[in-house]
């Protein structure tokens, strides 16, 4: 088989990555496909406990399928039996675990759902119960004889759970080792993941190693906020763009989120290319409005799951329902001549409210937009040129001009 330039590759295959165990390796790999035209193994473990997907579970499909459309075997494990001993990743207490039957239930569903972002005819698919539940207690032995406790006690989540006193189960060390034995059995070129998977990542390498197997490259791509800016992004948290979202929620949502998360939503989640993010990220930096890359962002995003047409319609939408609504046609206007004009000092001038404190009563109890994108931000600026609508609360509208 015929691959791609190895340099083409790995400018693709290292957007967005943190943690590259390591790039020398990769390009090693890379060589020997291209002489015996057999494809690198690049596999991406899923233990389904949570079965609705959203596009923060997605960055890490996307760098799976990167692999696919490079002509590579992509394999997606379905964590059945880890997932039922519980990742211990990020908890401060034992995670309950579910069967195999929950698990294996889960993942039908988080394989249809991730069929949106993967090619299902080339992707290999299998179950870790496959290799893992044939073990016996001497199996487990041997696995565990290969790390010692001070290794374990290395991954910040243990040590932590340690030196405070909260218990830490024995099959909680076993999490790792399964997780790695997956790699040994399918003898995986690369390992994909999240940043907080980097520990189990690495175990894998080290068991690969004692197999006498070329050990895997890493490549962890980073944790996704959600459009709160703040917390990772989850459905528990209500801050998630689904992958079952609708082309004009999935724009809306994406033209909530905080300024400073737009490169990184353009980098980790659409297909942009890499010169034209750099080029927003420069735009704005030198005082660009960032509503418009956000807007930017939207058609993007909507483009990977719904198409070109869909993420132009979806705009269209949006302006639609969310700027043109409700806003009534004769608004008072206000005229900005400053730079250093903020929110507050604009809503503050305009004479519509009767003290600043209402205004950042409402600012806080989120009841202020700018062309309908909520601002919790009293300083947020009006440094660039246009025209603004700002609503505030109900029933206050302002039309602002800046020159």
């Amino acid at each position: 088989m015929k691959f791609p330039p190895i340099k083409e590759q790995i400018d693709l295959l290292s957007r967005g990555v943190e943690d590259f165990v390591s790039p020398e390796d990769l390009e090693k790999k890379l060589e020997n496909a291209a002489k015996t035209g057999q494809p690198i193994i690049a596999k991406l473990g899923a233990d389904p406990s949570r079965p609705d997907l959203h596009i923060g579970h997605a960055v890490v499909l996307r760098k799976l399928r990167q692999f696919q459309d490079l002509g590579h075997q992509a394999v997606l494990i379905i964590g059945d039996f880890t997932a039922s001993i519980g990742d211990p990743t990020g908890r401060n207490k034992t995670r309950p675990s579910i069967t195999l039957e929950e698990a294996r239930t889960y993942g039908l569903s988080y394989l249809e759902q991730a069929a949106a972002v993967l090619d299902r005819e080339s992707l290999k698919v299998v179950h870790n119960s496959e290799w893992l539940d044939q073990m016996n207690f001497t199996d487990v032995i041997k696995l565990s004889g290969q790390v010692t406790v001070a290794q374990m006690l290395e991954r910040d989540d243990f040590s932590q759970r340690y030196k405070g006193g909260v218990p830490i189960s024995v099959h909680e060390f076993l999490y790792p080792l399964a997780q790695a034995q997956d790699s040994v059995h399918l003898k995986a070129d690369v390992e994909l993941g999240g940043t907080d998977q980097l520990f189990n990542l690495l175990m894998g390498r080290e068991l690969q190693k004692k197999a006498e197997q070329a050990p895997q490259v890493i490549m962890t791509v980073p944790l996704l906020e959600g459009t709160d800016g703040v917390e990772k992004m989850s459905k528990s948290y209500d801050n998630y763009i689904g992958l079952s979202d609708t082309a004009v929620d999935m724009f809306g949502k994406a033209m909530s989120i905080p300024d400073e998360l737009i490169i990184k939503y353009m980098t980790l989640t659409t297909d942009l290319d890499m010169d034209e993010v750099k080029a927003a990220e420069t735009a704005m930096a030198d005082g660009a409005n960032p509503r418009d890359y956000k807007r930017q962002l939207g058609r993007e995003l909507v483009k990977v799951y719904y198409g070109d047409t869909e993420a132009v319609q979806a705009q269209e939408a949006f302006d639609n329902l969310f700027i043109k609504k409700d806003i009534p046609d004769e608004i008072p206007t206000f005229e900005v001549t400053s730079d250093d004009a903020t929110l507050l000092s604009v809503l503050a001038d305009s004479g519509l409210f009767a003290s600043k404190g209402e205004i950042r009563r409402l600012i806080k109890q989120n009841a202020v937009s700018i062309d309908g994108n909520k601002i919790q931000n009293e300083f947020h600026p009006f440094d660039t040129s246009g025209e603004f609508v700002i609503k505030a609360g109900k029933r206050k509208f302002l039309r602002v001009l800046k020159k």
